[in-house]
C-alpha cells in the first residue's frame, strides 16, 4: 500500500542531503554514497544515455530486459527468462509480475504502476522513433520490420516477443545496454522533452533533484523488486553526485573523505597517487582502496589502407611490411611502464582486448618489441635502413601526445622518419570519418560484450562514414568467417571464428594496437559491494557504507 507521507520524507531527505544539515543525516545510520562527475550530465532519459555520464545516472533509475553481472554474463532482469527460436530470429521474453514504476503524477491517483509487456513495445519503438533522435537507434538495427512496423509484440501482460531480420548473437547483450530501458508511455506525454530531467524508471533508487551543474541527488526506491543476500535492495539510502568539473580538486575532494568514489585517474595526480608498477603508494595503502581490472577498450594507431583515398595512394603505409615494420619498431611494455605507471596491459596480441567473455586473447599471437625484426621487413619492402622512405604523419590529439612521441623516438632508430600532427579531438574525428588522415591515433570502447563489437570495425560492408571501419580494412577471408560466425549461437565456438579474425587482423596490420586499458577504481575502507566490471558500469544497488 502507498505512503502517504512518502513524498515529504522524501523532501525531507533531500533537504537534509543538500544542506549543511547532511552530517546528522548520516549521524542518524542513514547512508548517501557520493560521487563526482565531471564531465557533467546532460540527460537522465536513457534514450540518451550515451556516454559514461549519463549511463552511469540511468542504471540506478531504470531497468530493462536483462542486465550484466560483473563477469559481463547476461542475467535476467524485468525478463525473468526467454527463449531463442532455432533459426536464432526470435526472442521470447517472459516478464516478471512485481515490478513498478515509481509514484508519479502521471499516473492516476499519484501511485506506482506495474510494469507490463506492452511498455518495453512502446520503449523499443520509441527509440527508433526519427522524431527523438536517439543516439541508441542503432541497438535494434537488426529488428524485422513487417508492414513497415517494428517487430515487437506483446501477446499479454507478461509476454514480449522480438524478431530480428537476420541471426545476431550479441542481441541478448545489446539489450543490456541502458538505451533499452524501459520507460512509461504517461510520463513521457505529460512531460515532454523534460522527461530528460523528470525520469519515472523502475530502478533501485528514483530521482530526488537536480541542479544542474551543481548535484544530482537520487533516493533509495522502497519498492524495487530485487533482493540480495542481506534482504531488498539497494543498501544505501542515497546517492549524491556533484559536479566539480577540475579532476584534482574532485580527487582532493576525495582524500578529505567527501567523496566515496573516483574512476580513473588524471595526469594530474597520477605519480602522487601510484608508483611505477601502477600500486599504491604506502601512504594511501592503509586509507583507500584500489581495485584494477581489464577495460574493454583498445588503443590503437588506425591506417587507412584503401589506396581509392589520396592520403592512402601516396602513403608507403599502403604496403602490408611496413605496416608490420612499426609494429615491431617500438617496445609497448615499456611505454606503459613509463609513460602510463603500467595502467593498462601492453597490446602485444590481436585487436579485441582482455576482458571480453568467451574470448582468449592468449592463443591470438600480436607483435612484440622487435627492432632487428622491424628493420629486416623494411629491407623487404624496399627501403633497407628506412633509406628511401618517405616521412610518415600520424595525426593525434594533445592527451596522446606523449606516447605519440615515444613511438616517434623509437621508429627513428630503425629509420622511419614520423611526423606527429595534433589536432583538436572533434576535428581529428570528422577527419578519420572522411578517410582525410592515412596515420591516426583512435580507440574503440565497448558498447556490448561481444568480440563482434570490435571486429566490426574491420567487416567491409561497415565503411566508415556509413559504418565504424575507419581503416577501410577488406578481406574476402575475414568477412565470410564474420558472416560464418553470425549464425553460431554457442559461445565458445563462436569465439573459434572471433579468434581465426584477430590472427588475420595482426597478420595484416591494419592497425597497430597500444594498449588494453584497465578499469582503476578508487574507494574509501568503508565502501563495501561496489564490484568492478569490464564495461565499468556503476551498480550501487549491492554497495553499502558503514560509519
Amino acid at each position: 500500500m502507498r505512503n502517504p507521507n512518502r513524498n515529504y520524507t522524501s523532501l525531507l531527505l533531500i533537504f537534509l542531503i543538500t544542506s549543511c544539515k547532511s552530517g546528522r543525516f548520516e549521524n542518524d545510520g542513514r547512508t548517501v554514497f557520493r560521487y563526482n562527475e565531471s564531465a557533467g550530465i546532460t540527460s537522465l532519459d536513457p534514450a540518451f544515455a550515451r556516454d559514461q555520464a549519463n549511463i552511469w545516472a540511468a542504471n540506478q533509475l531504470f531497468n530493462g530486459l536483462v542486465q550484466l553481472d560483473d563477469n559481463l554474463k547476461v542475467k535476467p532482469c524485468i525478463a525473468k527468462s526467454w527463449e531463442i527460436s532455432p533459426d536464432g530470429l526470435s526472442y521470447t521474453f517472459h516478464l516478471r509480475n512485481d515490478v513498478f514504476f515509481i509514484a508519479d503524477e502521471a499516473f492516476t491517483g499519484n501511485k506506482e504502476r506495474n510494469v507490463v509487456a506492452n511498455d518495453f513495445v512502446y520503449t523499443l519503438n520509441r527509440l527508433l522513433d526519427d522524431k527523438l533522435a536517439s543516439p541508441g537507434a542503432w541497438v535494434l538495427k537488426q529488428v524485422k520490420k513487417v508492414n513497415n512496423s517494428n517487430s515487437f509484440i506483446a501477446p499479454n501482460d507478461s509476454t514480449l516477443i522480438i524478431t530480428l531480420k537476420a541471426p545476431f548473437p550479441p542481441f541478448l547483450g545489446l539489450l543490456s545496454m541502458k538505451y533499452c530501458s524501459v520507460v512509461p508511455h504517461e510520463a513521457v506525454d505529460k512531460y515532454g522533452a523534460e522527461f530528460r530531467r523528470h525520469p519515472v524508471g523502475t530502478g533501485p533508487f528514483k530521482f530526488g533533484m537536480w541542479k544542474e551543474g551543481v548535484k544530482l541527488v537520487m533516493l533509495r526506491n522502497d519498492n524495487y523488486f530485487e533482493s540480495g543476500a542481506e534482504g531488498p535492495l539497494p543498501y544505501l539510502d542515497a546517492i549524491a553526485v556533484t559536479f566539480i568539473v577540475d579532476k584534482q580538486s574532485a580527487f582532493l575532494e576525495f582524500i578529505k573523505g567527501n567523496l566515496d568514489f573516483v574512476s580513473g585517474i588524471d595526469v594530474s595526480y597520477k605519480d602522487e597517487l601510484l608508483t611505477k608498477k601502477g600500486e599504491l603508494r604506502s601512504k594511501y595503502s592503509s586509507k583507500i582502496n584500489l581495485t584494477k581490472q581489464p577495460y574493454l577498450n583498445t588503443e590503437y594507431l588506425g591506417i587507412l589502407i584503401d589506396t581509392n583515398y589520396t592520403a592512402a595512394a601516396e602513403s608507403p603505409l599502403r604496403l602490408k611490411l611496413v605496416r608490420q615494420a612499426i609494429n615491431y619498431g617500438f617496445d609497448r611494455v615499456k611505454m606503459m611502464r613509463y609513460l602510463r605507471n603500467n595502467i593498462g596491459i601492453a597490446g602485444t596480441a590481436g585487436f579485441v582486448p582482455a576482458g571480453i567473455p568467451w574470448f582468449d586473447q592468449e592463443k591470438v599471437d600480436g607483435y612484440q618489441y622487435d627492432p632487428a625484426k622491424a628493420m629486416h621487413l623494411l629491407g623487404k619492402a624496399g627501403f633497407p635502413g628506412g633509406k628511401g622512405l618517405p616521412p610518415i604523419t600520424l595525426t593525434t590529439n594533445a592527451s596522446y601526445l606523449d606516447l605519440c612521441k615515444f613511438i616517434q623516438s623509437q621508429l627513428g632508430e630503425i629509420g622511419i622518419n614520423l611526423k606527429i600532427d595534433v589536432t583538436p579531438p572533434a576535428t581529428l574525428r570528422e577527419m578519420i570519418a572522411q578517410s582525410k588522415v592515412s596515420f591516426f591515433r583512435g580507440s574503440w570502447i565497448a558498447d556490448y560484450p561481444d568480440a563482434e563489437n570490435y571486429l566490426s570495425l574491420f567487416y567491409s560492408p561497415n565503411f566508415c562514414p556509413a559504418g565504424p571501419n575507419y581503416t577501410h580494412f577488406s578481406s574476402s577471408d575475414f568477412d565470410k568467417i564474420y558472416q560464418e560466425s553470425m549464425h553460431i549461437s554457442n559461445d565458445s565456438l563462436r569465439g573459434l571464428k572471433y579468434m581465426q579474425m584477430d590472427k588475420i587482423l595482426v597478420e595484416e596490420a591494419p592497425t597497430v594496437v597500444l594498449y588494453y586499458d584497465e578499469v582503476l577504481r578508487f574507494s574509501q575502507k568503508n565502501i563495501s559491494g561496489l564490484g568492478s566490471n569490464p564495461l565499468n558500469m556503476l551498480n550501487l544497488k549491492h554497495v553499502k557504507k558503514t560509519k
